[in-house]
């Protein structure tokens, strides 16, 4: 149904051109401002709530609901290819390369509304083409639709909820040592939340966007969060942003672009087609951006940033578990 997801991504530096404006500056969304449709060979399988991940010079859709082989596209061919298929279905997770593979960790499997937490951690290799688990998550720590990203050879692991779509909202931050297998616990997050993406900017951890998903009181859409949450690892310390995110929704994908956090897409209780806003935040200046609009508006999925663009893929076109996407755009930045 809703978040996740992202993967980790590199930054690229003068991607982005920053006028001295006012906090938020109003951007058209045409394709000639920087999205546009990939038209590429073949397509993928349609799919939701999956990851979409960069590694080595080509791009992965993993997971989404229902347990569906690996699509990858390869950019010099401009053509979509098939993979093995996870060994479990696993959907709601930010994907994440990380040493040569692609880690999955803090995802669902199962359905609506009371999804299970994935235990165990698994890793893709894309060179054999193949699936191994690499470890487990503590089993009072297990938690979906969570935050994952990479700093300085640990992964963490932030937020998520326990329960599925139900209940269980986690503010739990975790560490994980792939070398040793060991798990360490960190200072809970200032809030909890789930179906958002976390993304490392220089030497911080920010977590925005996302929601806290209550089923249980019907209110799987409405509790979106505005606030931003950051980690810094100089200091082990969390604060908030003082400004929030401009527009509220979960299912967002994030990443680094330029010293900025872009945040895209999403869904919410507000309207019935997923958002298609993309914003980013500097923190130089303390400002939010409205950058051009994706194409079609998207939640449940990832980005891939390469060769100084953005490119997203698959997701729901609307609130909620569809339409399945199956198309590829990309933002060009002038």
């Amino acid at each position: 149904m809703k978040t996740l997801i992202s993967g980790i991504v590199l930054l690229f530096m003068g991607l982005l051109s920053w006028p001295d404006s006012s906090p938020i500056d109003n951007v058209s969304g045409s394709v000639a401002e920087g999205w546009e449709k990939v038209s590429t060979q073949n397509e993928p399988l349609a799919r939701h709530e999956n990851a979409f991940a960069g590694l080595d010079g080509k791009f992965y859709l993993i997971g989404g609901r229902g347990n569906k082989p690996i699509n990858i596209y390869d950019p010099e061919t401009n053509t979509w290819s098939e993979g093995a298929t996870p060994p479990l279905e696993m959907h709601h997770f930010q994907a994440l390369p990380f040493n040569g593979k692609i880690y999955v960790m803090g995802a669902f499997t199962g359905g609506y509304p009371h999804e299970t937490p994935i235990p165990d951690i698994y890793a893709y290799d894309p060179k054999a083409d193949s699936w191994a688990k690499a470890g487990s998550m503590p089993a009072n720590r297990r938690r979906g639709a969570a935050g994952v990203t990479s700093y300085q050879g640990k992964i963490y692991v932030v937020c998520g909820i326990q329960d599925g779509h139900w209940d269980g909202h986690t503010a739990w931050f975790d560490e994980y040592n792939p070398e040793t297998g060991e798990w360490k616990q960190l200072a809970d997050a200032p809030r909890t939340r789930d179906h958002f993406q976390a993304t490392i900017l220089d030497g911080k951890l920010y977590a925005g966007g996302g929601r806290n998903t209550s089923a249980k009181t019907d209110q799987s859409l409405d509790l979106t969060i505005g606030e931003v949450d950051v980690y810094d690892f100089e200091t082990g310390k969390w604060s908030t942003l003082a400004k929030p995110l401009p527009t509220l929704r979960a299912g967002t994908t994030a990443v680094p672009l330029n010293e900025k956090l872009v945040i895209i897409g999403g869904e919410s209780g507000t309207q019935v087609p997923a958002h298609s806003e993309v914003e980013a935040y500097d923190p130089q200046s303390n400002a939010w951006k409205t950058l051009p609009s994706l194409i079609q508006g998207r939640h449940g999925t990832q980005a891939v940033l390469y060769q100084d663009a953005i490119f997203v893929a698959a997701g729901s076109g609307d609130r909620g578990g569809g339409p399945e996407l199956s198309d590829m755009e990309k933002y060009q930045p002038n």
